[in-house]
């Protein structure tokens, strides 16, 4: 168990509107900060006041980019509880991500009891308005005064906190989707699977493209054949045809979602088809031409459901479900959200209350 050390404000910033809240923008009162030394291991968990950190330029995470992130959230329920949804699947991955960096590994009970704590302290900045929350982001970055590539002997573990609006403030409504043809996101063997900032630096161009063209987020195919489906934007993605949900397998290059599992987890207790294959952006469309394509969406824990209403492939565009969202699309949105929120039932047990 850590021994966490406080050093926290005796006045707090003032809080923002939480009815009128952005995503990303406004961050609370404190931070969580350990330090890894090599030999030494972590050491030095503290809470202390929210402020810019001071690192020295040759850092080796401005040159080699060695560094991870997640993002959780929690929540406030209607009788004041605050819920985390599934922090240890974050947790885990957040140590594959590192095995993949060469970052060294976090304590999984360790890296909770922060987060946890930090949440606590910060308690008071959760706000309970229809679909808020609280954003959790931490993150580990490599420190070491160093020109060349190695891995770092030392590294910085911090965890920061934001008050987040609801993603949908007008009801949720489908986005139009451009299938990248000329950029890919990964390929088996490097970092697709890994919760790292170079992927989404990576990812920036073709959004930028699929936006001048009007498109809200790009459809990536696979790095070798481009063919086979994989993730949308920085979602995971899934599409029903003729009553089968079917998403891509995970096979290295794709992000192992936290929603996405839950998703499939859901839609197996409902006795939905679910399967988890190679599924080739031709097969999409010759659905689409059968009037088998029933709907399609992202999971990802920003938006939880991000309903796809029109595809572009080399200029043919596709309408899914009269660009409405489907029926399964909002009865998993409402049930995961409901969890979340302690407005439904948890019968998984996703949810850690924080005291």
């Amino acid at each position: 168990m850590l021994n966490i050390r406080r050093q926290l404000k005796e006045n707090g910033k003032q809080k923002p509107d939480f009815n009128n809240l952005g995503f990303g923008t406004q961050f609370t009162d404190h931070m969580f900060i350990m330090d890894y030394t090599d030999g030494k291991g972590w050491h030095d968990p503290r809470i202390v006041p929210y402020q810019p950190i001071t690192l020295d330029p040759s850092a080796m995470v401005f040159h080699y980019g060695q560094e991870m992130f997640e993002g959780m959230k929690a929540y406030k329920t209607e009788d004041k509880r605050i819920l985390l949804f599934r922090p240890e699947k974050n947790i885990k991955r957040t140590n594959i991500t590192n095995d993949r960096l060469c970052i060294p590994q976090v304590n999984e009970d360790d890296m909770l009891q922060a987060i946890k704590e930090l949440v606590s302290v910060e308690k008071n900045w959760i706000p309970d308005a229809p679909g808020t929350s609280l954003y959790i982001r931490p993150f580990i970055i490599a420190t070491d005064p160093f020109l060349g590539v190695r891995a770092s002997n030392t590294y910085k573990f911090m965890i920061i906190t934001c008050p987040v609006g609801a993603y949908y403030k007008g009801g949720i409504n489908p986005v139009k989707i451009w299938v990248e043809t000329e950029y890919v996101r990964a390929v088996k063997g490097g970092v697709g699977y890994a919760k790292t900032g170079g992927n989404y630096a990576a990812s920036i161009k073709a959004q930028m493209n699929a936006k001048e063209r009007g498109y809200a987020q790009v459809l990536w195919l696979d790095g070798v054949e481009r063919k086979y489906v994989e993730e949308v934007g920085t979602m995971n993605v899934f599409f029903k045809i003729n009553g089968e949900v079917i998403t891509p397998s995970l096979e290295g290059s794709i992000l192992p979602g936290v929603t996405r599992d839950s998703v499939i987890e859901l839609l197996k207790s409902w006795d939905v088809p679910v399967t988890e294959r190679k599924l080739s952006i031709d097969e999409i469309y010759e659905a689409a031409e059968k009037g088998t394509l029933e709907e399609a969406f992202g999971t990802g824990t920003a938006a939880v459901i991000s309903p796809i209403g029109e595809l572009n492939y080399n200029n043919k565009v596709v309408t899914i479900n009269d660009e409405k969202i489907g029926t399964l699309s909002q009865k998993i949105y409402d049930t995961v959200t409901g969890i979340q929120t302690g407005h439904i039932q948890d019968e998984f047990s996703w949810t850690v209350t924080v005291d």
